[in-house]
């Protein structure tokens, strides 16, 4: 039986939907800046670490902190300043004290907010959040106010309310799931397990020269596995 034309419109339409989502799930960016499958003993040379224990056994690196109360561990790359990129991963809460963990994209070289912090992704059991870290909590101005006073006024707690946004997501413990995060200009993306649960627009998240990608532990036993990093071509990530 022949469908009509509007019909075969509609199918067409679904069709494009269902693949633009797909598409939308899976990195898009060309240029690859590192990789790391955890298939050696050891952490490479590029990795860098600060207050961190982790450590890369059996195929995984394996987030630890060294003192909870001092800072939580972090494991970090470094790369050439971009905009627009995309950090993949496999992760697994595969401990009782694995709580939570953050993908931060920063540059040390800003002075505007708290230790060069721009953007961060935060992950736990029931889900997490996409921060503009750069105009909101980590900047300079709320940093301080929230250090001294263990609060924010009104016009700080305004300014959260538009560079955070939270998502709730059943994250199974124990289970291996897939991460990716994409930064284009001011939209970050949030994808797990191949659906996107979260996105923010806001202005931070733009900043030109993101040029350390860190992954932080929260408390022990995030286990990381197949992370891949990539950007847009330098000419497009320029302001």
């Amino acid at each position: 039986m022949k469908c009509s034309r509007v019909f075969c419109l509609l199918i067409l339409l679904s069709t494009l939907a269902v693949n633009a989502d797909e598409k939308s799930a899976t990195p898009i960016y060309p240029e690859l800046i590192f990789e790391d499958d955890f298939s050696e003993d050891a952490f490479g040379k590029r990795w860098g670490h600060y207050k961190s224990a982790s450590i890369v056994e059996d195929g995984v690196l394996v987030g630890k902190t060294a003192d909870i109360k001092d800072h939580a561990g972090v494991d970090h790359i470094r790369c050439e300043g971009r905009r627009d990129m995309e950090v993949a991963l496999r992760f697994k809460f595969a401990g009782p004290e694995a709580k939570k963990f953050n993908v931060w994209f920063d540059d040390k070289a800003y002075k505007g907010s708290h230790a060069g912090h721009i953007t961060s992704i935060f992950i736990h059991p029931g889900g997490g959040s996409i921060a503009d870290a750069k105009r909101g909590h980590m900047s300079n101005a709320l940093y301080k106010m929230r250090k001294e006073t263990g609060t924010l006024d009104d016009a700080g707690k305004a300014i959260l309310k538009t560079t955070m946004i939270s998502f709730k997501k059943e994250i199974v413990e124990g289970e291996w799931h897939d991460l990716l995060i994409r930064t284009e200009g001011p939209l970050v993306t949030v994808y797990v397990d191949g659906e996107e649960v979260c996105r923010l627009e806001s202005e931070g998240n733009a900043h030109a020269t993101k040029s350390l990608i860190s992954l932080t532990t929260n408390i022990n036993d995030v286990h990381y596995d197949d992370l891949v990093i990539r950007a847009a071509p330098l000419a497009d990530g320029a302001e």
